[in-house]
């Protein structure tokens, strides 16, 4: 018999040691609040330790993959303070220590993509390591970029995935040739770290780049610290070297891909839920997500202290995600409420996620009932009546988060194994619970 805790009548979940169960209700007009950007806290705890002084963060996201971002800035050398409402790093002018024990980086393929390039700086080897998964995602690619700029970067095992071993020094610059049609996060760890070359680095993307906003992400954060980088689209890109960030106070604004979850849930529920602190024009990809759930039916609200969506009647959709791949389990979870097929081009890249998953999500939906497929880089939802489910999240955050969200309509959606969102969204639980009442 599983372990039951009983939160009252009041409350929304029942947790059963390994899983919780979703329970319908009706979602009445709300307001969110979601935490700090999960790209843009990795994106400025880095650029913050390679400053030239003391950087004040707000509203970075405190979650497992931004943690081990900090703690393995905190082992190169790098003096952080943590208070309750912000972040201090004391910038290390581009100094980086030696560490000569592995770092663990879990599975944050952020993190380790990042402090890759942030390894090439340092003095001695390093390794970094992760879990099972990790030593499954591609990261060749950028070894290659680092090596053609005399950086000596290898898999450890050869194939291609870490663990990886970097060894730091002066790095002089120079032309490079980078493929980016597997992660964008490859180029922008050559982009972070180059402003601390000698000569400075030209990089000429030769296959891709996919999720373009990320890009766009960190040149933003590179620019608000005081580094220019020049650009020919999404192409071509030169940073100057022999400069450093500037210190000083910054805020990372809230986040698009969780404020998604919420948006979503208005969608199927047809009620209207506002994120707060959100603007139109933030650069987080992941905020194209209300102008395709816009097209399947909903209304949009662009208001000055956040975004509204308004759920309506919705309709199947075909459109490209190859952007804002972290959304598509998302879309597709509500395109599995909608009239008619929708089909989700280009995410074939989604493979190579936290899990492969492309293949995570046709399992799930096709367990709800709803059929779905992989037609060569596309994925194609066909809309229907969704049934309950015991929902395998292949402990992957946005898998657990995007079906909770059919359980929102749908009686019997169980997640399972649901402590896997504190890799990005550690209270999601409890904001989630905050959407109405029980049916």
């Amino acid at each position: 018999m599983p372990w039951l805790i009983s939160y009252g009548k009041k409350h929304l979940i029942v947790n059963y040691m390994t899983m919780i169960e979703i329970i319908p209700r009706v979602v009445n007009k709300c307001e969110i609040d979601v935490p700090g950007s999960k790209s843009y806290t990795h994106r400025l705890l880095i650029a913050s330790a390679l400053s030239d002084g003391r950087c004040t963060l707000m509203n970075c996201l405190k979650s497992e993959d931004t943690v081990l971002t900090l703690e393995t800035i905190r082992l190169m050398g790098v003096k952080i303070e943590e208070f309750e409402s912000e972040i201090v790093v004391h910038g290390s002018n581009g100094v980086i220590k030696a560490y000569d024990k592995p770092i663990y980086l879990g599975n944050s393929g952020t993190s380790m993509r990042l402090l890759t390039g942030v390894a090439a700086l340092g003095d001695g080897e390093y390794t970094l390591t992760g879990t099972e998964r990790m030593s499954q995602r591609p990261i060749q690619d950028l070894l290659d970029g680092l090596n053609s700029l005399g950086v000596k970067a290898r898999s450890i095992n050869n194939n291609g995935c870490p663990p990886v071993a970097i060894k730091g020094g002066k790095i002089k610059g120079g032309h490079i040739e980078l493929k980016c049609n597997i992660s964008s996060q490859f180029l922008s760890s050559v982009l972070l770290i180059s402003p601390y070359t000698q000569e400075g680095i030209k990089i000429k993307v030769v296959e891709g780049p996919v999720s373009k906003p990320y890009i766009d992400m960190t040149i933003d954060i590179m620019a608000k610290l005081g580094v220019d980088v020049r650009r020919d689209e999404y192409t071509g890109f030169a940073v100057d070297g022999r400069q450093k960030y500037r210190a000083g106070s910054y805020y990372v604004e809230p986040d698009c891909s969780q404020a998604g979850y919420f948006w979503a849930a208005a969608a199927i529920s047809g009620s209207e839920i506002k994120v707060k602190g959100i603007a139109k024009d933030s650069r987080q990809g992941d905020l194209k997500l209300t102008g395709l759930l816009e097209k399947m039916g909903c209304k949009i609200y662009f208001e000055s202290d956040g975004i509204t969506v308004r759920g309506g009647s919705l309709t199947g959709i075909d459109t490209d995600m190859s952007d804002i791949p972290d959304m598509v389990p998302t879309l597709a979870v509500v395109a599995a409420f909608a009239d008619g097929t929708t089909v989700i081009k280009n995410v074939e890249h989604l493979k190579a996620k936290e899990s492969n998953r492309l293949s995570a999500v046709i399992n799930e939906l096709t367990k709800t009932g709803i059929e779905a497929k992989s037609v060569g880089s596309d994925l194609v939802v066909k809309g229907g009546t969704p049934a309950g489910a015991h929902i395998e999240t292949y402990d992957d955050h946005r898998i657990a988060m995007s079906f909770a969200v059919a359980g929102l309509k749908v009686p019997g959606i169980f997640i399972k194994n649901e402590k896997c969102v504190e890799k990005s969204f550690p209270n999601f639980w409890d904001v989630f619970n905050k959407l109405g009442k029980q049916a």
